[in-house]
């Protein structure tokens, strides 16, 4: 399968996971701060990539989210641990939340496609505006070593949004895949009748 130049850009994104993880852990906030960043442009750009160069593949659709969710998980990880250098922390609980409700989807997602044979499952309004509130976590975060009152002031309300934001969605998704598993069951059941 030749890689396509999107799905090269991804796959750098993920490589800079273990090296932000690197240099967090040994207190290099400054350079992990600037692999974050370089990881959200190849993430801007892959996208950009693959629409300009007609290049949306199988292979993308499933790296790219993939990407996305190491990058932040970690983040949000690593910037959770007391011990790591870093002058602000994401409060563990929202890690473990945040966490939590990937978990949980991913386990629903799979439970509908083997019950169903589903495949699509389109990320929502909600679940956009939670990773980006997961973002802005991070930043603020990561602001914290340089511009430390500017990012202290703003950020325990982001954390509690991103908190708002995570469980709304979570919630949101477990509503619709109900509504999803119902509609199955309904053809099944109507196919029956027509039977």
């Amino acid at each position: 399968m030749e890689l396509t130049y999107a799905n090269q850009l991804t796959i750098l994104r993920m490589a800079f996971v273990p090296c932000f993880v690197l240099l967090a852990i040994y207190g290099h906030p400054g350079a992990a701060t600037l692999i974050f960043i370089l990881a959200g442009i190849t993430d801007a750009l892959d996208g950009y990539v693959a629409r300009k160069l007609k290049q949306k593949t199988l292979l993308g659709s499933y790296l790219d989210p993939m990407a996305d969710k190491l990058l932040v998980t970690s983040a949000f990880v690593m910037l959770s641990i007391p011990s790591v250098p870093f002058s602000l922390h994401i409060p563990v609980w929202l890690t473990i939340t945040s966490i939590g409700r990937d978990v949980l989807i991913a386990l629903v997602a799979l439970i509908i496609h083997l019950k169903t044979g589903h495949t699509e499952f389109t990320p929502t309004f909600l679940g956009k505006c939670t990773t980006t509130a997961q973002l802005l976590t991070i930043g603020m975060a990561l602001m914290g070593n340089f511009m430390a009152k500017f990012a202290m002031a703003f950020f325990l309300p982001v954390v509690y949004s991103t908190l708002l934001l995570t469980m709304s969605s979570g919630f949101h998704y477990l509503y619709r895949s109900v509504k999803l598993i119902e509609s199955y069951q309904e053809a099944a059941a109507d196919d029956q009748k027509g039977d």
